[in-house]
């Protein structure tokens, strides 16, 4: 008996159909009561905690209880941009090796329930320690340990303890700042599971969430199903397929909204600048700049002008850059300047970057650093970065083991197999065209040593240990704390075309998808 209209569960659990190609959607049974039909205005989380569906019809498959069900996406329908992101069915992935879950088989409706493999599920709770309290488990949301964050919700709910809405808000941002996509789709599953009705900002939260674990094709999955959407949900959508390096998709989807009738605000053209940023379609980006204004009746903010400069910097027109900077109404701001000396030096333009840099330190002069200084990008992070707080690192998990690895890093027990594997690699990289770049290494040491250096930079091991243990064809995914360097970033586009495998890592900035030989964010990150 469910008399408060609690979402019954579903026998499917995970759907991981390995016929279908598109991503993750939970089994839900909603009770629906409040049906009516609008796009409506963005909004963040309501006060009423509850919600209230606002539904499109075409996007509901009725019952004849009353209830419904997410309609399924036809793979058929899904861009072709957000299908290569996903080269293996969600079956397939996972059990391949990846920066989410080592979980290696298929979940149960019963193990879905609970959020933990087979193997763990039923063990976890008498042996592994945790108490099962509310309390724990906002302690692991707030350290970002998603894993054990779910283990104990998974206790909690044997316990018949409801967690309330907030704290499913708290584990979904852990898991999109953990990048856990995994552990994502078992949190969306929980949700759709407890929730009487979800509200159009509880699934922005989750539409987010997807996007920062790296997976558009769950992002569409969820967002073609969802009963109402507002503007931020297009904003999150377009941000995302933009910071994944689907700027023609983005778009694309932009033109959509726009179809609808729908009006942007000056946060969406932002992202719709850094997606012609990424495509390099700098007449588009100024066409829309223009459109905001004469179209919109929206004021440029500096947030605008950033993003302009931006756009045209990553396609290579520094000099229009400065000129656009130069004819702008207003005051450039510290971070204006900023952007293009840092697009300066990413293009070798040192003469320009130092102009920006005199700028920059008549403005604000502690926006500058020591790297800064020596000719290098603040945010570009070399093995030998002097800065040891911020010791870079690449994290993986194999598994369910977590791996981390440092540059020249020989801690892990493998390391001979994995540096054997790199060693490997190296000839054939330069075959194809590889050359090292030196300038990335900071110490003072001869040619044949820098080169070494780069060799083993921890992104690299962590590829190569991958390559060992993750099954042919399937995508490899790592994070790394900083942002890749331009070595690595060549060198991956190389191993990805040479292997036949996707990689994709998540750096500072955002994800990189490398596959045949490119990088989805077109050598600008």
């Amino acid at each position: 008996m469910n008399p408060g209209g609690i979402y019954g569960e579903s026998q499917r659990g995970f759907q991981q159909d390995p016929n279908r190609h598109y991503g993750y959607c939970p089994g839900q049974n909603y009770q629906n009561p409040n049906l009516y039909y609008r796009e409506s205005p963005r909004g963040d989380i309501p006060n009423n905690i509850q919600g209230v569906y606002g539904e499109r019809a075409g996007d509901i498959h009725h019952r004849p209880n009353g209830s419904y069900l997410e309609r399924p996406v036809d793979p058929q329908q899904i861009p072709m941009g957000y299908q290569s992101m996903s080269a293996v069915n969600p079956q397939q992935n996972s059990a391949s090796f990846h920066s989410e879950t080592g979980y290696s088989h298929p979940m149960s409706s019963t193990q879905a329930r609970d959020g933990l493999p087979a193997s763990e599920s039923s063990a976890t709770g008498e042996s592994g320690g945790y108490k099962g309290t509310v309390d724990e488990f906002d302690e692991f949301c707030k350290e970002g340990k998603v894993k054990e964050a779910i283990e104990v919700l998974s206790l909690l709910g044997k316990t018949g303890v409801v967690v309330d809405l907030h704290r499913y808000l708290q584990l979904i941002q852990a898991c999109g700042e953990a990048r856990s996509l995994e552990e994502a789709r078992i949190v969306h599953d929980h949700i759709a599971r407890t929730v009487v009705h979800v509200e159009v900002g509880v699934h922005n939260k989750i539409l987010d969430m997807y996007t920062k674990c790296g997976s558009m094709v769950d992002a569409y999955q969820l967002f073609e199903n969802m009963p109402q959407r507002n503007l931020t949900s297009w904003d999150t959508m377009i941000m995302g397929l933009s910071n994944n390096g689907l700027g023609e998709d983005a778009i694309d989807l932009f033109g959509e909204f726009k179809q609808k009738g729908l009006r942007p605000d000056g946060q969406m053209f932002v992202t719709i600048f850094a997606a012609c940023g990424i495509l390099g379609a700098v007449n588009e980006g100024m066409l829309h700049f223009e459109s905001m204004q004469k179209d919109f009746g929206i004021s440029p903010g500096m947030e605008h002008y950033v993003s302009i400069v931006s756009m045209l910097g990553s396609a290579g027109y520094l000099e229009e850059a400065l000129e656009f900077i130069e004819q702008m109404p207003v005051e450039p701001s510290v971070d204006v300047w900023e952007t293009l000396m840092n697009l300066c030096r990413v293009n070798g333009n040192v003469e320009l970057g130092n102009r920006c840099f005199e700028v920059i330190e008549q403005l604000d002069s502690s926006r500058l650093n020591e790297q800064t200084k020596i000719g290098l990008l603040p945010v570009k992070a070399s093995d030998l970065a002097k800065e040891k707080e911020r010791k870079k690192a690449n994290l993986l998990e194999v598994r369910s083991r977590v791996h981390e690895y440092r540059a020249g890093d020989r801690s892990h027990p493998e390391h001979e197999k994995i540096y054997a594997q790199i060693k490997g690699l190296a000839p054939q990289m330069k075959e194809a065209g590889y050359v090292p770049e030196t300038r990335f290494v900071l110490h003072d040491i001869d040619q044949e040593s820098k080169e070494e250096a780069l060799l083993y930079h921890s992104e690299r091991l962590a590829v190569a240990y991958g390559l060992m243990t993750s099954p042919a064809r399937s995508p490899i995914r790592i994070i790394k704390n900083l942002r890749v360097c331009g070595d690595c970033h060549n060198a991956m586009k190389i191993i990805s075309k040479l292997v036949g495998r996707q990689l994709i890592a998540r750096d500072a900035k955002r994800f990189h998808h490398f596959e045949n030989g490119a990088c989805s964010c077109k050598d600008y990150w």
